[in-house]
């Protein structure tokens, strides 16, 4: 059984790592106000962010699917690591030696499954890098320089190379503590007739990295004759590596893609090298799949759906390049991000382009990119007999959902014309009438709600525009529009028509994220004070974790902790995270104001039903009692008055 972390080592880990620089090696983070980042969510489907991180409190929350948390939840979740994994992983990042109870550590035996993968594959890796450079890797070097990579260029990338026996490999790890169950469920080996066998043998070996730059597979390239297998071999799927998720070259291009909103896909390894060693650092490549669902997800979270992106899609000029197109436009719809196709002359790929012409050709072709739309236009009408009305009328027919679609009015409108041009229609006010039908039908099913991703169907947050922060058991507007209570949380759903609710949220926010500003007065105001049951909840919280006054760098954490389940938890998250409500910035007077206005609303409430019950009590009641009632009410009344002449000096 595998020890437990020792307490003190976990929370050097969770200091030492900035859950920001966590979280942008899977997303492109942008500033989002209040000191917070914001981004588009990895957790569920969003066209506008309302995933947002704290980096001075060390916490994620997404305002649209209620995920939230510290670095070890965002990675927990991401990477479906258990909690020693995780702790394990960031350890490493942070060059923290961790410390194991209950007898002591024994890397092979008290490591998680992923983690040991994963170093499997890293040492792998290495493995097959260094056999580049033994004799019979030869045919694997000259292969390389043939398609005018050189050794830098091998080293950048990883490349290696893996020996033509049947258990060079096994035989390495094993030496290195891993077992023969590791290696076949890690996809390195498979089973032979005698046991576990090198599943790539005397092939080039490309390293198939994650976003965050670990290697979860490899691609092994055919280099004899005699070798029976694909041209090309991948990692089968494992629990590391899921084919329909990777992209080649993500982890080298991340940061460019993130930078100049554009990334260019190609089809293979090598197509990956040319351009990046061609100046085109955004270029990254599926691996022996399509391009499909889960990579548009990865490159939306990277291009955070900018108006301003571009996807450039690369493909041979023939029939199989002309389909593959097709297919990507199909998927058009899923970005915001413009998306173009740059077609390779003479059917070359990018690897091909670069040998024959140089790396300003690669560049060049980049440059000289189409929009995918005009394209699919093309297509579609050269199906068409046009030197026939009924030829035409279907060109039409077929071509003008595909205008219709495109997100630019004023480009819409342009091509419109330029359909009627192509097709010899002299009406072109029919076209464009007819384009302009079609779009106002795609906005209406856009309205009536869409698939999800759908352009035109994104979320509205709380401040009426995309992706404000919709909170949980919370309405999406300023209006205040009713939604369902968060589960696990008593009492009625949160309304922010109710001034009470908004302010009580308001100074929770202040006493999670700014508490030098209400201490010590917030410490004094009771959960009763606080209308809303989930928000009382809250209040009972902070005063188990020592309430504001005993702030310190621990003390969210502390908060988070104390509370019951994961349902407060993570209203705990949600309110630490949101911004607060104020332009100028929140300081003391803010923060009295908010102090006054839940405690005036609790004098209040209180007043009203003191009137009650001295109306029950009439004038037959005990004059003792009713005395004592009356001059409450008056003592509450007088507080009353002083906290509206007074503000926060009255408190």
């Amino acid at each position: 059984m595998a020890g437990r972390i020792n307490d003190d080592d976990v929370k050097a880990v969770r200091d030492a790592v900035p859950i920001d620089a966590v979280v942008s090696e899977y997303l492109q983070l942008r500033n989002g106000g209040g000191g917070n980042l914001k981004g588009l969510c990895p957790f569920h489907d969003e066209k506008s962010p309302s995933f947002q991180v704290s980096p001075s409190k060390g916490l994620f929350y997404c305002f649209g699917c209620q995920e939230g948390g510290d670095t070890v939840d965002f990675i927990m979740k991401i990477d479906h690591l258990s909690f020693a994994e995780t702790i394990e992983r960031l350890a490493g990042v942070a060059g923290i030696t961790l410390r194991y109870e209950q007898g002591g550590y024994t890397p092979g035996r008290q490591q998680g499954e992923r983690t040991r993968l994963v170093e499997a594959h890293k040492v792998a890796a290495q493995f097959y890098v260094e056999q580049l450079a033994s004799p019979e890797a030869e045919i694997g070097r000259a292969f390389l320089a043939q398609r005018g990579f050189d050794q830098a260029a091998a080293e950048h990338f990883g490349v290696g190379y893996s020996p033509a026996g049947w258990d060079h490999l096994i035989r390495y790890l094993r030496g290195r503590g891993f077992s023969d169950k590791e290696l076949l469920l890690s996809g390195l080996a498979q089973e032979g007739r005698r046991g576990p066998i090198d599943r790539f043998r005397g092939r080039l070996m490309w390293p198939i990295r994650d976003i965050t730059g670990e290697v979860i597979g490899f691609g092994a390239r055919k280099l004899r004759d005699d070798d029976n297998g694909p041209k090309y071999l991948n990692t089968p799927e494992t629990p590391l590596y899921r084919k329909s998720q990777v992209l080649y070259g993500i982890d080298l291009a991340k940061k460019e893609i993130a930078k100049t909103n554009r990334a260019v896909v190609v089809e293979g390894y090598t197509d990956v090298m040319a351009c990046h060693l061609a100046g085109v650092t955004t270029a990254i490549a599926t691996c022996g799949t399509a391009f499909a669902g889960e990579h548009i997800k990865i490159l939306r979270r990277l291009l955070m759906d900018n108006s301003g992106s571009e996807v450039v899609f690369t493909f041979d000029g023939d029939a199989a390049g002309q389909k593959a197109a097709l297919r990507a436009f199909e998927d058009d719809q899923k970005f915001a991000a413009e998306t173009s196709i740059a077609i390779t002359p003479g059917g070359m790929d990018p690897c091909e382009l670069r040998l024959a012409q140089g790396d300003a050709a690669v560049a060049g072709l980049v440059d000289s990119r189409t929009p995918l739309f005009a394209f699919a236009i093309q297509h579609v009408v050269g199906r068409h007999n046009l030197n026939t009305a009924e030829g035409r009328a279907a060109a039409l027919e077929a071509a003008a959902p595909i205008v219709a679609n495109i997100k630019n009015s004023s480009i819409q409108h342009e091509y419109a014309v330029t359909l009627a041009g192509m097709l010899g229609i002299l009406d072109t006010q029919f076209v464009v009438r007819r384009v302009s039908q079609l779009a106002r039908w795609n906005r209406e099913r856009g309205q009536r709600g869409g698939p999800p991703g759908a352009r035109g169907n994104g979320s509205y947050g709380r401040d009426g525009g995309p992706g404000g922060p919709a909170g949980r058991g919370e309405p999406h507007g300023p209006a205040g529009q009713q939604s369902a209570a968060p589960p696990g949380l008593r009492g009625p759903a949160l309304n922010l028509r109710s001034p009470a609710h908004r302010v009580e949220r308001e100074l929770l926010k202040l006493a999670l994220q700014r508490p030098e500003l209400v201490a010590p007065a917030f410490d004094a105001y009771g959960a009763d004070e606080f209308t809303a049951p989930p928000y009382a909840v809250v209040r009972e919280v902070i005063e188990q974790a020592g309430g504001v006054s005993m702030a310190d760098a621990d003390y969210v954490a502390r908060v988070r902790e104390a509370a019951p389940d994961d349902t407060v938890r993570a209203l705990v998250t949600e309110l630490t995270v949101e911004p607060l409500h104020t332009r100028r910035g929140a300081d003391e007077v803010y923060a009295g104001m908010q102090l006054v206005a839940v405690r005036l609303a609790a004098v209040n409430q209180r007043i009203t039903e003191i009137r009650g019950t001295l109306q029950r009590l009439g004038q037959q009641a005990d004059p003792a009692h009713l005395a004592a009632v009356q001059n409450e009410l008056w003592v509450l009344q007088q507080y009353g008055q002083s906290l509206r002449e007074r503000g926060a000096a009255a408190l």
